[in-house]
């Protein structure tokens, strides 16, 4: 699958995987900041932002999309931050893939299964009439009636856009994630583990990753890996504390 994605900067090549319901914008501001020392590419992953839209959705064929993606433009010691979702492909592809990657960092996410916890995220996009929406303001209102947080909602509200005729639909494949979640919140797993740099960055607010109770499953696979808290942050870490995960990333990838 021929993903989409935007390119700037020059150098070693990094590239930044969104999370679950995001796209690429969402990293557009960090990516900037990160061009300035990388060749930088920001992905839409499938079903998300302005790739394509398939019914089969995992994460072996994110890891899929990802290599062929690679071989593609012929980067070489690439290096990956990958968000949640983007987290999850990152460390399969790390596994599989070792010899096109330099260093790994995982942003607020372990290589566990997850118990089902986007049931009201699902329902709020069902919530929303596309056929009879006039305005965003309106899809925020009946957004509002399922999910209560404001910046939950501006960030779903990323995916709302108007086609060629004016009426509203989602960028994203809302039928093949609903069909597939319980494959995007398993395990990670090989019998191989990653030896090269892996840090694994958490929000102090967030109970995504647990040292105390993760870190034996994480160094199983990624036995050189630190985790580095970053605080009065949640899962958002990087729109949270833009510039703390900035910093931290920079130490990382150029140590």
């Amino acid at each position: 699958m021929e993903l989409n994605y935007k390119q700037q900067g020059q150098g070693q090549p990094l590239l930044i995987l969104h999370g679950l319901f995001g796209t690429l914008d969402n990293w557009q501001t960090l990516g900037r900041q990160f061009a300035e020392t990388f060749n930088v590419y920001l992905l839409d992953l499938r079903n998300h932002g302005r790739s394509p839209h398939s019914q089969e959705f995992s994460y072996q064929l994110m890891t899929d999309d990802l290599l062929e993606f690679i071989e593609q433009h012929q980067l070489q010691d690439a290096m990956i931050i990958g968000h949640s979702m983007g987290g999850k492909v990152a460390m399969n592809f790390a596994l599989q893939h070792p010899d096109k990657l330099a260093k790994l960092l995982v942003a607020d996410i372990a290589p566990k299964a997850y118990p089902p916890h986007h049931d009201e995220i699902i329902a709020g996009f069902r919530s929303i009439d596309l056929n009879s929406l006039q305005s965003r303001q309106e899809a925020d209102a009946q957004l509002a009636q399922k999910v209560d947080d404001v910046g939950t909602r501006l960030f779903l509200l990323k995916n709302l856009y108007r086609t060629d005729d004016n009426s509203f639909a989602w960028r994203l494949n809302l039928d093949a994630i609903e069909q597939n979640l319980d494959k995007i919140l398993g395990n990670i797993e090989s019998d191989t583990p990653f030896t090269k740099p892996t840090l694994f960055l958490r929000g102090g607010n967030s109970r995504y990753i647990k040292p105390e109770q993760d870190m034996a499953q994480i160094q199983a696979l990624f036995p050189g890996a630190a985790i580095e808290t970053i605080e009065n942050a949640g899962h958002w870490l990087h729109a949270e504390q833009p510039q703390e995960f900035y910093q931290r990333t920079m130490a990382f990838l150029q140590a």
